[in-house]
């Protein structure tokens, strides 16, 4: 089956939940940006990934990218639909318009992220790396770095990358080695190994634009030492056109378990490979400090946020297309008689009860994922644009709050989804050539890359919920619970299911919020032995909270589109009778059972 981008469903949460007429109204920016452009916006990008990028999906995985020489080719027809995707003005749709973006707000910028992600992860993994370069080139950048590389990284015709981790530096930052050589003229030498660096080398664009961490000579030790610079592939020339090649080279490409056509490089600065050494002053990769110096992690965590709210989207988008593949496959699969003998023969496998059960389960984690990213995204916007500066501040709180649960739960939930995808199939799911295998393994990076889910909770732990000791995490709650007086006014069977649902996932999300801000200083261990099940009961509760408002929607728009509307509902029902659940037995998990995490000896592993 092909790839059906779900606009409806985006354009009833950037409606609903996410209020875009509102922020149209507050933000004199986004005036232009109401429902109706919204909508056309959408329709344009499904095209796009419908047509062009979803077919290349497959073939990448048969035929992925490869490396020779230090030159990495793409997949065959990418370089094409990145072209088609950078002429369309994709690439720029969420960024200033003065350097040639077109300004639209996240509200709808992430709805189009999720369809090329759903589209093609492994091709989208290269527009996302660009998005973070140019956010932290927005923030840290000078004029004359932001005039020069911006609006090239913007139309396409350059790309970013984001070079973090080393061999022997994983997420512990404090470790890196690279080095970075002050020098006369104001440039600075780079040299280093940088690992895992998605898209660090390709031939889709003529340019390349490595954002790299580094130390310089006499740098405070550990994270407080870190400089950031941007290295690029071919040096840029006082006219913007391009120069001598910098002595930055890939010099492999890894073999993974999923994304196969997305090439993950290995990059070497500064060895001195012949005819890469750009200044003919010796080696040394040739590179600008951004912003000052020993502030790279500061900036660079620019760039991760950004990437971390797009792995989340990442995971929407892969459980969607795993979604709408199994579900075509119940249909047309025959297999066994109904157990209520609705049908005399065999009969679509979508008629037994179980499979009709991961159905449901794979589609309410997906849209209420999918509604909770919309309603961060908002959150995003607002933060950044509000005129109100403490409309600006509460929405930055929530917003940075959201970002773990839609980057850690989304793309956990991903895993469940893909999984029950191949599921579905059977047999044939665990059949290449069926193509549902390809989403589960694409999906397992989407929990360790941009921090792994344990860091996304060990933040939500420290940072987020421990240290204003649970201020903002009760005030969400607080929010759930206006949510939980409107649904008490309803006489709905469904509105009852769903309230009494909600409140006990309520219930249990402030009992662990208590445990944490009492434990996180007193006993560290018992507090963070529960972060990831923390985040997971905190994730579970923010999309059922969205799902509940989006079932008080659809019930009083009925009339409007009553088979949508009644859908909504039902997946809202089931999401609270089947997921919220969940909860009761994380809340257990963390505040009684954390001794027992840590109780067996090192030695008995």
């Amino acid at each position: 089956m092909s790839y059906q981008a779900p606009v409806k469903d985006m354009l009833f949460n950037i409606q609903h939940l996410a209020g875009l007429e509102t922020l149209t109204h507050q933000v004199p920016a986004f005036a232009d940006f109401g429902l109706d452009t919204a909508g056309a916006v959408l329709e344009e990008c499904a095209k796009l990934t419908q047509d062009v990028i979803a077919p290349l999906n497959f073939e990448g995985d048969k035929n992925p990218s490869s490396w020779k020489d230090g030159v990495v080719t793409t997949t065959p027809g990418f370089k094409q639909a990145f072209r088609a995707y950078a002429e369309g003005g994709w690439q720029g749709l969420v960024h200033p318009t003065e350097f040639g973006g077109q300004g639209a707000p996240k509200t709808i910028a992430a709805a189009c992220a999720e369809m090329l992600q759903a589209a093609n992860m492994s091709f989208a993994l290269c527009p996302l790396l660009t998005d973070g370069a140019v956010e932290a080139l927005l923030t840290a950048g000078s004029d004359v770095q932001k005039a020069t590389f911006i609006p090239k990284l913007l139309d396409g015709s350059w790309t970013g990358t984001m070079n973090l981790t080393e061999p022997q530096a994983g997420s512990d930052l404090a470790l890196v080695r690279t080095r970075a050589e002050p020098q006369p003229d104001g440039s600075y030498k780079i040299f280093g190994t940088k690992i895992f660096i998605t898209y660090g080398e390709h031939d889709m664009a003529e340019n390349i634009v490595h954002l790299v961490l580094a130390r310089v000579a006499g740098a405070p030790e550990g994270v407080k030492g870190i400089s950031l610079f941007l290295v690029p592939k071919f040096l840029v020339n006082a006219d913007g056109s391009l120069g001598a090649r910098n002595d930055a080279h890939c010099v492999s490409i890894e073999h993974k378990m999923g994304i196969k056509a997305s090439p993950t490089a290995v990059l070497q600065f500064g060895d001195g490979t012949a005819a890469m050494c750009a200044n003919g002053a010796g080696p040394g990769a040739v590179g600008q400090l951004i912003g000052q110096e020993n502030r790279g992690l500061e900036y660079m965590f620019i760039m991760m946020n950004a990437a971390r709210y797009g792995v989340g989207l990442q995971g929407v988008a892969i459980a969607d297309r795993a979604y709408q593949k199994a579900a075509a496959y119940a249909k047309d699969r025959v297999q066994s008689r109904p157990v209520d003998g609705s049908v005399a023969g065999s009969a679509a496998i979508i008629h037994h009860p179980d499979v009709r059960r991961m159905l449901m389960t794979m589609r309410s984690l997906t849209e209420g994922c999918r509604a909770m990213a919309s309603t961060a995204a908002a959150a995003f916007d607002a933060a950044h644009h509000h005129p109100d500066a403490e409309a600006r501040k509460q929405n930055q709180a929530f917003y940075d709050f959201m970002v773990p649960l839609v980057k850690g739960y989304s793309t956990e939930m991903s895993l469940e989804v893909t999984s029950l995808g191949v599921q579905v199939h059977g047999g044939m799911g665990f059949i290449e050539e069926t193509g549902a295998a390809q989403y589960y393994r694409d999906a397992k990076i989407l929990t360790i890359y941009e921090g792994t889910t344990a860091i996304q909770a060990n933040d939500l732990v420290g940072r987020k919920t421990a240290r204003d000791g649970g201020q903002l995490a009760r005030g969400i709650a607080g929010q759930i619970e206006v949510t939980e007086a409107a649904l008490a006014k309803r006489d709905s069977a469904a509105a009852r299911a769903v309230l009494k649902a909600l409140r006990a996932s309520r219930e249990d999300f402030l009992a662990v919020v208590d445990f944490i801000a009492a434990s996180a200083k007193a006993s560290p261990n018992a507090a963070y032995a529960g972060s990831v099940p923390y985040l997971m009961l905190a994730g579970n509760l923010v999309a059922g909270w969205q799902l509940a408002r989006a079932l008080m929607v659809a019930e009083d728009a009925l009339a409007t589109d009553k088979a949508f509307m009644e859908a909504k509902i039902t997946t809202a029902r089931f999401y609270a009778e089947h997921i919220l659940p969940r909860t009761a037995s994380l809340r257990a998990a963390i505040v009684d059972g954390a001794d027992s995490v840590t109780e067996l000896s090192l030695d008995a592993f």
